[in-house]
């Protein structure tokens, strides 16, 4: 049994489709019927798991030139070193799913609107790391949090930084709101979405590379309310990070959630999947 840690997120994010029904009113509008889904093509990450190249044999030459020596084809192959397989590139998508970005709607302002709060808090946080004396007791805080992280690796550093955001907030209904992390801890109290802005800040600043992290709401079958956690990429597997518990969980080892949407640095993607269950022909109508 996975350490519980915090409650849910409270129907925050509750994401309504159109075949869902009873479900909270105070939804937020990501998609409208008039939006355009951009294409696939112009989606940055869409080509980011590349496979790698085979390694090359390294053969004898001089033994490929002799017929003479090898007359059965049986002898010529055993003569051959074999070729290496291509190694299995990392997934590019939590949950090995594919995505299709958007720019517009509810969710995509939220983000848009934090990434600034983020932004506008790196600057204090760089200040901070410059004339320690003058730096806010919050902001020293967060530090500490990346600091202790940066002094881990792999999923030491991971797991170092997701138990610290988690002990540093404490679980509250906060559906309006989207906030960076120094807001978020000043107050000591946030929703799911909180404690992962949180994390995903701290994790890319504890050295974790950006294309390795990501914001990714899901649909909590068990509860049925929508969720918000941290995906981060450690070598070819994507680790969940939960404001609920401190394990950590594989994506896919959660297979009673449905991934509907990531954010990251390059924006609000939607999973492929879940527009297909929504509208099979055109976007979800709302979120």
């Amino acid at each position: 049994m996975l350490p519980r840690v915090a409650t849910g997120c409270f129907a925050a994010l509750l994401i309504v489709w159109p075949a869902r029904s009873g479900l909270d009113s105070g939804t937020l509008d990501v998609f409208s019927p008039a939006a355009t889904v951009l294409a696939p093509k112009d989606n940055p990450v869409a080509d980011a798991a590349l496979a790698e190249p085979e390694a090359k044999s390294e053969t004898n030459d001089a033994a490929q030139i002799q017929p003479a020596t090898y007359d059965d084809a049986t002898a010529r192959m055993a003569a051959l070193e074999p070729v290496q397989p291509a190694l299995v590139p990392p997934v590019a998508e939590p949950f090995g799913l594919s995505t299709t970005p958007i720019a517009y709607g509810g969710v995509f302002e939220k983000w848009s609107g934090v990434e600034v709060d983020i932004r506008a808090e790196n600057q204090i946080l760089a200040r901070c790391r410059e004339d320690i004396a003058h730096c806010p007791a919050v902001a020293q805080s967060f530090l500490d949090i990346i600091a202790e992280g940066r002094a881990q690796t792999g999923r030491a550093r991971i797991g170092v930084i997701n138990r610290a955001v988690n002990m540093a907030i404490q679980p509250a209904r906060d559906p309006a709101h989207w906030r960076a992390p120094l807001d978020t801890i000043s107050l000591g109290r946030g929703d799911c979405k909180d404690y992962a802005i949180a994390k995903y800040v701290a994790l890319t600043a504890a050295g974790v590379a950006a294309q390795d992290v990501k914001l990714v709401i899901v649909h909590n079958l068990a509860a049925n309310e929508d969720h918000a956690v941290v995906a981060v990429r450690d070598q070819s597997n994507w680790i969940v990070l939960d404001n609920r518990w401190l394990t950590l969980v594989e994506d896919v080892d959660m297979p009673k959630v449905i991934p509907l949407l990531v954010l990251d640095e390059q924006g609000v993607r939607v999973f492929t999947s879940a527009l297909a269950a929504a509208h099979p022909t055109s976007a979800p109508a709302s979120l």
